[in-house]
This record gives C-alpha cells, structure tokens and sequence, in this order.
C-alpha cells in the first residue's frame, strides 16, 4: 500500500481494515486509541490491572467485530460503546463477586478486607494526590452518571456524542451529567473539610 495509512482519519482507517483487512490500519487505532480508553475505563472502574483487560478485550472484540463498525457514526463514539459496556460488565461481575466473597459462614473467621487506600503524603506530588482524591471521589458516584460525567468532563465528547455512546436521549444525558457533577462536588467538598 502506497499511501500513508497514519495520517488517515479514524473512519478512513476502520475501512480500510475492512475492505482489505489491513493489520498496519487495525494497529495505528489501537494506538490511537489505546491511552484514552485506559483513562476512560479506569475512571469508570478505578482498577489499573481490570482497566488493563477491558481495554484488552475491547480491542479483541474491535478486532472480530470490525464488520458492525457503520460509516454512518464516529469511529470513537464506536469504540468507546464497546469500552464502556465492557466496563459496565465487569461493575456488575465485581458487584456480584463482592457479594458472595463477604459472605461467611458463622465457623468461619471474620472477612479482614485491608485498606490499601492509605497514601503518605511525602510519596506523591499535590497534584497527585489530588488525583487520587478526585478518583476516589468519583468512584462513589453512582455508574450511570459516573460514565457521563467521565464522558463529558474527563474524555471531552459532546452531549451528542455521548448521547451515541450511551444510547441515551441528550436530555437525559444533560441531566445525568448534572447530577453526577453534583454528586461529585459533594464529594469533594466531603473531603477537603476532613
């Protein structure tokens, strides 16, 4: 192939994948995309080593899939569908592993769960540790507008875009976004009194 394939767009290089199965055009979006999903997935997830296999696995399942991909909408707004279901899988799989892993029976020696959320303050720089408050901030906050807020604050999609990803109305999107960012301020309030 004679031209260039990295400076095509996303949407020339999903087609060339599909029309003729190019490997180099598959590659050039899981770079181009690979970054910004982990940041997307780990913000909704907060688990570097499962953030780790969704991003994984949305790439595999891109891969296999690549014939669903419809000109007709974004390729990101495609891949971040993809990644975000993927996470909200997994929300639910950890809920439910959660659950039955706290449950004991009374023979049985108490659940110790340790609290690794501990961070000396010395280690990290402020701006670190201000990520870190704000992540663990936004880990409360409820997952349907958690993965909005994501979307719109931390991504920088569009209310439309966003609306495609999620398969939501704009207006529920809008007021999800809302919500969530008032949960969040909350939050965050919460932990910079303490």
């Amino acid at each position: 192939m004679n031209k260039n394939l990295s400076s095509l767009k996303d949407e020339e290089l999903i087609k060339e994948f599909q029309d003729n199965n190019t490997i180099e055009a598959y590659e050039i979006l899981v770079k181009r995309y690979k970054d910004p999903l982990m940041n997307f997935v780990y913000r909704f997830l907060g688990d570097k080593d499962i953030c780790t296999d969704v991003v994984q696995d949305t790439m595999i399942k891109f891969y296999l899939n690549k014939d669903s991909y419809k000109s007709f909408a974004k390729f990101s707004t495609w891949i971040y569908t993809i990644a975000g279901n993927l996470a909200k899988n997994e929300l639910k799989r950890r809920k439910r592993r959660s659950f039955l892993s706290l449950h004991t029976d009374e023979d049985e020696a108490p659940v110790q769960i340790e609290d690794k959320t501990f961070v000396a303050p010395d280690r990290y720089t402020d701006g670190e540790i201000k990520n870190k408050m704000i992540q663990k901030a936004l880990l409360k906050v409820k997952p349907v507008y958690r993965e909005v807020v994501i979307l719109r604050d931390i991504e920088a999609f569009s209310y439309e875009e966003i609306a495609d990803i999620t398969g939501l109305s704009i207006g529920t999107v809008k007021s999800r976004i809302n919500r969530g960012r008032t949960q969040l301020q909350k939050l965050l309030k919460n932990i910079y009194k303490e």
